[in-house]
């Protein structure tokens, strides 16, 4: 049976991007971004909802975003979920959370500078599997 795991949002980063490097020295920048929607109800009020969502990008994108966005900068990401488990240090008990692993990613009224940078690390990272040699 065909599946798919595909996700794109829109919304604000709540707070500045976080960039670590893993022990094998890959960068991977840590986001939250803030995704509203206006409903109404029955009786003919608006109701925002805000949903949080933390996202993981990885490599020359995670660089980017680290260096060119910073809290309340609004932004398109494209990506798929990824089910992160484990156990509760104190507790013991399992927790999980779902995140989104960015794939893709445009500034919104980004300066032109920012948008090049943007550009330039998705070009990078799409000739990812010409160095596997099968």
């Amino acid at each position: 049976m065909p599946s798919l795991n595909r996700v794109q949002l829109m919304g604000n980063l709540t707070k500045d991007p976080d960039l670590r490097v893993t022990p094998k020295g890959t960068p991977v920048c840590e986001l939250r971004l803030a995704v509203n929607r206006n409903r109404k109800d029955s009786a003919g009020q608006t109701h925002e909802e805000v949903l949080f969502i933390d996202i993981q990008a990885w490599g020359k994108r995670g660089e980017v975003l680290a260096k060119h966005t910073a809290k309340g900068r609004p932004l398109y990401v494209e990506g798929r979920l990824k089910l992160d488990q484990w156990d509760d240090k104190q507790t013991k008990e399992p927790r999980s959370r779902i995140r989104v692993i960015l794939e893709d990613f445009q500034f919104i009224g980004a300066p032109p500078e920012a948008a090049e940078a943007a550009a330039a690390a998705n070009r990078s990272s799409e000739n990812l599997d010409e160095d596997v040699p099968f």
